[in-house]
């Protein structure tokens, strides 16, 4: 029996970048063996272990062959003859195919994984790659997490997977899991671009992918389109803030549902934004901390195009709102999807547009701490706003109307 280091773990020893996990394939064991060196089991549909003193996860060697069209769908081998080779044709893409055999201290490299990792390539390693629709968002979640590009022959395989209609096997929380693996990645603008190339942005983000037939006004956006804004906009702020990221890119999307006559304005697509946000929300299960971050951002993004002189009493409301977010963070994220928003553009940025951002940004802060100091525990006028609620004589948006007109008083008064 033997013990291989395979996957993420390797690849990312080899570009010197940190992995978070370490994951071993055994060759020539069975389970009873696992299980009598300590090991606990912890797969359910083939053997997967972890270690008795790391926690680390050990999987037997297998065989992987397609039942169905669901993700479940598979007949597993995992007999003590398979070999390494057999082994690495169920992997995904030849540069997470790789085995570090610890002992020997050498790399086992059967699809030239090394070569397309010192290339920055994406590439399948086989037909077995279309037994999983799940891998199309992989690749494009893997183009941004490791800043590759695609391979030709992998972008049109994915590309008749999607036009197959292989993405409609997928459930929300699958595609919900690969979105949010690629929104903590700095490069995530390119898991956007990877998937409107292969078509799944239509697939599972309709409404993103309609922007890129929305015009801007030629004079501000010389980009031309809403889409071309949005990824210029994640570009421009390069986060790895899953929620910075997620609301930049969603700011614009009610611009697809303004009246196509009156385009390149776009009136209202803040109110119109809020909406869609929610509708998508439900299609795809999003957490409620995403949404309610997302859909605040598209009501609210659109403070820092105007002069802070007309804007005072809304950043007041801004930063009150803000206090209804569990962490003083939500600020700094909100100020950073409006940052996103202000120099996503293809070209520098007036001096005066970037002067008034920088004024707004310093008033909401100052706002926001002024609204930190108030304590509605030792207000009155909130005691009665909570037990009217308690006594069901309001109803919960009401009272959150009600408890934001009364920190706008107190904020006044400051």
């Amino acid at each position: 029996m033997r013990f291989y280091q395979v996957g993420g773990a390797v690849r990312d020893k080899i570009l010197q970048r940190p992995s978070q996990d370490k994951d071993y394939v055994v060759l020539g064991g069975t389970e009873e063996e696992m299980i009598s060196l300590g090991f606990k089991k912890v797969g359910k549909s083939f053997p997967v272990f972890l270690h008795p003193k790391t926690g680390e996860e050990y999987a037997l060697a297998r065989k992987e062959i397609k039942t169905g069209k669901r993700h479940q769908d598979f007949k597993f081998e995992f007999t003590p003859d398979i070999t390494l080779e057999e082994d690495s044709l169920r992997r995904d893409f030849t540069c997470n195919a790789l085995y570090f055999d610890e002992e020997t201290n050498q790399i086992i490299d059967y699809h030239n994984g090394l070569e397309d990792i010192k290339n920055h390539i994406l590439r399948h390693i086989s037909d077995h790659f279309c037994e999983d629709p799940l891998r199309v968002l992989r690749m494009c979640r893997f183009a941004a997490q490791l800043n590759f590009a695609v391979a030709l022959e992998t972008m049109e395989l994915c590309r008749r997977m999607v036009q197959n209609g292989e993405l409609k096997n997928l459930s929300p929380q699958r595609i919900w899991c690969e979105i949010e693996k690629a929104l903590h990645c700095k490069h995530f603008d390119k898991f956007i671009l990877t998937a409107r190339e292969c078509g799944a942005l239509q697939e599972i983000l309709p409404e993103v992918d309609k922007l890129w037939s929305v015009p801007e006004r030629l004079d501000y956006h010389p980009e031309g389109n809403s889409g071309q804004h949005t990824l210029l906009a994640l570009q421009a702020i390069a986060s790895d803030d899953a929620f910075v990221n997620f609301g930049t890119l969603l700011h614009d999307v009610g611009k697809g549902a303004t009246n196509p006559q009156r385009w390149p304005s776009h009136k209202g697509h803040d109110v119109l934004g809020d909406k869609i946000i929610a509708d998508i929300s439900k299609r795809l299960h999003f957490p409620a901390a995403y949404t309610k971050f997302a859909r605040f951002c598209a009501l609210n993004h659109m403070v820092s195009h105007n002069p802070l002189s007309k804007v005072k009493k809304q950043l007041m409301q801004i930063a009150i709102c803000l206090h209804n977010f569990p962490q003083k963070i939500y600020l700094e994220r909100f100020i950073a999807v409006m940052s996103a928003d202000i120099h996503g553009r293809d070209y520098e940025i007036p001096k005066t547009d970037e002067q008034n951002f920088r004024e707004i940004e310093k008033a909401l802060r100052e706002l926001y701490e002024k609204a930190s100091q108030i304590h509605l525990n030792e207000i009155p006028e909130f005691h009665q706003l909570l037990n009217q609620l308690k006594t069901q004589k309001i109803t919960p948006q009401d009272f959150q109307n009600q408890k934001t007109k009364l920190m706008l008083e107190k904020v006044k008064a400051l």
